[in-house]
């Protein structure tokens, strides 16, 4: 969401005349929602010519709810998955009807505003826009000694194996030990999985406060922190004897080392499954991962389907089905040179489909409609 907000702003501003207010770790968050009516009252005196209002996630909405009173000109709203489904019965008794109030809101997939949609939003008030990719990455020159640190630090040999790749918080929708137990063991033993990610530092308090919760404010407060539910159990699974040597999590990889490992892996996979209350609103990461040229296998459901075109840039596969996941992974990396040629041709799909210049032309494209109807 941060990366996608820079890159809006950015954009935007060169196109347009673009008044901002962000939060830019100056000052405490609460203190920043505190002050979102005075900053924004003071914009709107400093620039009366302002003629469109942005929101550019939920809560920010949810804090500047005093708009639709105060001005008379459109406020929108870029909803992104998670802030629209977020399973607390306040929440969505008391919050979401206000969001809907709004005079239009942008969703980052189609699944995301299939969710607006069902929450009673006007079809006619939700558009879609998805989110872009840095096509920088796929231009960062390979690094020759990377392959050699790497194998150093996991202490394997990665002559002659095929790597999979996965990146992102262990958090239960992303499938991570489900992949584990139920795939990784049944795969060539050539094969390597290294997962990309966080470990939380503070994890046995968080758990023990979850515990005492009752169970629906307990999966609001993991949901709303983000904390990594499923940790446990990948720390279970790679401990196993069926992972051992092939499951691998490095949790304070550099970005620049992270790019080198999306070029060097075979494939990039996202196992997701689905978790009542939390969806995967775009997918980003996959694209990432096919702007370094190299496929995605991937859970066809919710946001994914928006990043991840089946056949084009990679494969999407039914969600927690083991057998058709060990099938299309073991006919992939069957023959790596087609493998390769078909990561070139992601690769430029992705560059052609996905760009942050093209989600900008959409946003704008957006915003004027809204202006010339107000």
């Amino acid at each position: 969401m941060q990366k996608q907000s820079y890159e809006l702003i950015t954009g935007l501003a060169d196109r347009c005349t673009v008044h901002s207010i962000v939060y830019d770790g100056s000052e405490d968050i609460i203190s920043f929602f505190w002050n979102v009516r005075k900053r924004v009252k003071r914009m709107l005196s400093e620039h009366p010519g302002i003629e469109l209002i942005h929101l550019n996630n939920s809560m920010m909405a949810f804090f500047s709810l005093f708009l639709r009173n105060m001005v008379d000109i459109p406020v929108l709203l870029t909803v992104h998955g998670l802030d629209i489904v977020f399973p607390n019965v306040l929440f969505q008794r008391f919050v979401v009807p206000k969001l809907a109030k709004f005079d239009g809101v942008i969703a980052v997939s189609r699944s995301t505003a299939e969710e607006c949609i069902r929450r009673r939003f006007k079809a006619e008030c939700v558009d879609v826009v998805g989110n872009g990719v840095d096509h920088q990455l796929g231009d960062t020159p390979v690094d020759t000694a990377f392959l050699s640190r790497l194998e150093e630090r996991l202490g394997l040999s990665l002559t002659c194996k095929k790597i999979l790749l996965a990146i992102g918080r262990p958090v239960e929708r992303k499938g991570f030990s489900w992949f584990l137990e139920e795939v990784l063991p049944r795969l060539e033993e050539d094969v390597v999985f290294i997962l990309i990610g966080p470990q939380q530092k503070y994890f046995r308090p968080i758990r023990w406060l979850y515990r005492l919760l009752p169970r629906q404010l307990a999966r609001s407060f993991v949901l709303m922190l983000g904390v990594s539910m499923d940790e446990p159990k990948v720390h279970a699974v790679l401990g196993t004897d069926a992972c051992k040597g092939k499951g691998f999590w490095l949790s304070d990889l550099p970005h620049s080392e992270v790019v080198q490992l999306l070029k060097v892996a075979d494939l990039f996979v996202m196992p997701n499954k689905k978790v009542d209350g939390d969806v995967e609103g775009f997918g980003l990461v996959a694209l990432e991962a096919t702007i370094c040229a190299t496929p995605v296998v991937a859970s066809g459901i919710e946001g994914i389907t928006d990043a991840v075109k089946d056949g084009e840039n990679g494969f999407l596969l039914p969600s927690e089905d083991a057998d058709a996941w060990v099938e299309k992974l073991t006919e992939l990396l069957a023959n790596r040179q087609a493998l390769k040629r078909f990561g070139q041709q992601a690769q430029q799909y992705t560059r052609q489909h996905y760009g942050w210049d093209r989600m900008v032309d959409g946003y704008l494209a957006v915003f004027r409609r809204y202006i010339e109807k107000a």
